[in-house]
């Protein structure tokens, strides 16, 4: 996967009995959330963060998600790149260097963000503990994976209005990716071509074996 250019994110525990309720409680209200979103249309900003707060990234686009497992981000700024999901297969296309390479899906949602909204969100209490903080209108759901074998440690959904507008993944460096949405759309049409990649002419396709 890309290791130069990295813009796309390849997104709390307290005591006993309080932490078991809340948890149990978070992860019914999030999954109570999600459930409805079959499509999900948004702009995004992007920026990674080191573990001291310094900016080593910044990158802006839009996405589409749909279920089941499908998903497509576009990067327009300050390069164009590409991940398209057609459930199955994902393809990282990158136009500057011509190469595109595709990959099998990984279902975990704890290695697949993408996932939380594009997969079943029943699935997420079963990878993950759930916690629940609200700041007037803001929701936020903490998310840490149940599964040590994961690519963050942490990650952070916060909802206005009962859509996401934020989502936050910090792995084990402390590193943070965070990423904004703007004009949200749920539950709108897709076309299913949004989902699918031709590789242009000339493009060097890499297929990567799991």
């Amino acid at each position: 996967m890309m290791t130069v250019k990295k813009p796309l994110a390849a997104l709390a525990l307290l005591v006993t009995m309080p932490v078991t309720a809340l948890a149990s409680e978070g992860a019914e209200r999030l999954t109570r959330m999600l459930k409805p979103v079959q499509t999900y249309v948004a702009d995004f900003e992007q920026q990674i963060l080191d573990g001291s707060g310094q900016r080593l990234q910044e990158a802006s686009g839009r996405m589409w998600l749909s279920r089941p497992g499908r998903f497509r981000w576009e990067v327009d700024a300050p390069y164009q790149q590409l991940v398209v999901s057609d459930g199955e297969e994902v393809i990282l296309y990158d136009p500057d260097l011509e190469q595109a390479t595709v990959q099998a899906l990984d279902q975990r949602v704890t290695h697949t963000p993408a996932l939380l909204l594009s997969g079943s969100a029943d699935e997420l209490t079963a990878s993950y503990d759930v916690t629940r903080a609200q700041q007037g209108a803001t929701e936020t759901f903490t998310l840490t994976p149940k599964d040590p074998d994961t690519l963050f440690e942490e990650l952070k959904m916060s909802f206005r209005g009962e859509r996401l507008h934020f989502l936050q993944m910090t792995d084990s460096t402390g590193q943070r990716t965070g990423i904004e949405f703007d004009d949200v759309q749920q539950n709108v049409a897709v076309p299913e071509a949004r989902f699918r990649f031709e590789p242009p002419q000339g493009t060097d396709v890499i297929r990567e074996m799991q």
